[in-house]
């Protein structure tokens, strides 16, 4: 029976879905697509529905449910993120509930109320940046929370990651040293991805530091994509009189539209234009001219934020933070230019 009148059979037939599919999201059991738990979870929480937590199975179920909340699966950063955490997780008898929050911290916030009935075993959330409606609930919780893919001297309680900002300010330090002095940003929309934006911070103030700065901040509405890239070079080639010499991009994604843009001008890279990208992706390893990227450590994030949350899970806790480091890959698409 769920809570205020709401049944199961209510969610399933507001859902469009079987009661096992309702059953399979509420346990966080595998065997779903990720669209259709998360409506499944939305319809539920619409209808106030709460499973009956008197059952030993359903309780069971939450003492080894491990929440996660990524902003998108489409990206395949936290993918692989997600892939090197999935594996000591299950291996130790716990299973995961994956939900996205497509960047909205009202989302999260969601997420996080409706998990929290459950008391899992451990929460999983993305970025430091969260709602101080749900930083307070989390940390009120008691529940083992780990933030990913940034880090934080004041974590809700642990965190793994890098720092964005150091990492955009070193590959401008870098872009300094080969002599480029006109860079433009080429992203997503702005403020949409916190992390994206220390990454720019940090890259500015390297090129102020040298005596310049962005000569411009380009931004596309939408996902991170090739064709966001190829529109944002576009733009910044056609709105600029004096054009910048290093083009820096959100992602390698979004780089190697920009490549695509400037092949399709005529203009060589990097002799007419350096292009830089952010990852390393594997879009990297098959392209004749490799990028100039930064390396983040996805695999290490994934396996040490795992190992990690196994230890608080048994009350241990040796750091509250762990910050990786980020390798910047000297790729043909820069040059020395002085």
């Amino acid at each position: 029976m769920g809570g205020r009148g709401a049944k199961i059979e209510d969610v399933a037939r507001a859902a469009g879905v079987s009661i096992m599919s309702v059953s399979r999201a509420m346990r966080g059991v595998e065997g779903l697509s990720p669209e259709t738990r998360s409506r499944i979870l939305r319809t539920a929480d619409k209808l106030d529905y709460v499973p009956n937590r008197a059952a030993g199975s359903l309780a069971t179920a939450a003492s080894n449910l491990i929440g996660i909340s990524v902003p998108t699966l489409f990206d395949s950063v936290f993918a692989e993120i997600l892939d090197e955490m999935r594996g000591p997780l299950l291996r130790s008898g716990y299973e995961l509930m994956i939900e996205t929050s497509d960047y909205s911290r009202q989302r999260e916030e969601a997420w996080i109320e409706r998990i929290i009935k459950w008391s899992p075993a451990a929460l999983v959330v993305c970025g430091t940046d969260h709602s101080r409606k749900s930083r307070e609930r989390l940390a009120a919780s008691g529940i083992p929370t780990l933030e990913i893919w940034d880090t934080t001297d004041d974590p809700i309680d642990l965190s793994v990651g890098i720092d964005h900002d150091a990492a955009g300010y070193a590959m401008g330090r870098h872009l300094v040293s080969l002599g480029y002095c006109r860079p433009a940003y080429i992203g997503t929309t702005k403020g949409r991805d916190p992390r994206a934006e220390k990454r720019v911070q940090g890259l500015a103030r390297a090129f102020e530091g040298a005596g310049s700065g962005l000569v411009a901040d380009m931004r596309i509405d939408g996902p991170s994509s090739f064709d966001a890239g190829r529109q944002g070079c576009a733009r910044v080639l056609n709105d600029l009189t004096e054009w910048p010499d290093v083009l820096c991009f959100l992602t390698d994604h979004l780089a190697f539209g920009g490549l695509m843009e400037c092949a399709a001008r005529g203009l060589e890279v990097p002799e007419a234009i350096g292009i830089v990208g952010f990852n390393d992706l594997g879009i990297n390893d098959v392209l004749p001219q490799k990028l100039t990227t930064s390396r983040t450590p996805r695999a290490q994030i994934g396996e040490t934020s795992a190992r990690m949350l196994i230890a608080a899970m048994s009350g241990i806790r040796k750091a509250r933070t762990v910050a990786l480091p980020v390798e910047i890959v000297h790729g043909k698409s820069t040059r020395k230019v002085k």
